[in-house]
């Protein structure tokens, strides 16, 4: 089941966040510290009650969470080079490693696009770091194609 994150969950959120953080730690150790996590506590009950930045949690027949997707609205309004435009921007999307393989991640993807749908945004988008494959891979498979590119020089 799908549904809207609530407190009672933030102690499973912050398990997955751990999770997603070591991934990222594992492939850009340079940017992302080991033994982190992107929120605090009280940043995610900030989150969850935003209806701005709706999270998605998928609870299984156990009531337990597998997996999250942190949702964003980007509105772009009456920008003098930019048209009008309503997005949902995906900050984070985390499968429990352990139920990976289980399509979680396309159900959460396909909710998402739902709730753009029925909200009437114009589009979805998401970052992806280089070097995560398997998270570039599944997006592709979900229909995503690249926007845009951010390139770096490292200077150190």
């Amino acid at each position: 089941m799908i549904r809207r994150g609530r407190k009672g969950d933030i102690f499973e959120i912050e398990r997955l966040l751990y999770q997603v953080q070591k991934v990222h730690a594992d492939i850009r150790p340079d940017i992302f510290r080991h033994g982190q996590k992107k929120y605090t506590t009280e940043e995610l009950e900030n989150l969850l009650q935003d209806n701005s930045r709706p999270i998605f949690v998928h609870e299984n027949d156990e009531y337990k969470i597998d997996g999250y997707i942190f949702c964003v609205y980007q509105i772009t309004k009456d920008s003098r080079s930019l048209y009008d435009r309503k997005v949902l921007y995906i900050d984070d999307l985390c499968v429990d490693e352990r139920c990976r393989g289980n399509s979680i991640g396309t159900q959460l993807y396909e909710y998402a696009v739902k709730f753009a749908k029925e909200n009437h945004f114009d589009s979805i988008t998401l970052n992806v770091w280089n070097g995560n494959d398997i998270a570039y891979q599944f997006y592709e498979k979900c229909g995503l194609t690249p926007l845009k590119t951010m390139m770096e020089l490292k200077i150190k």
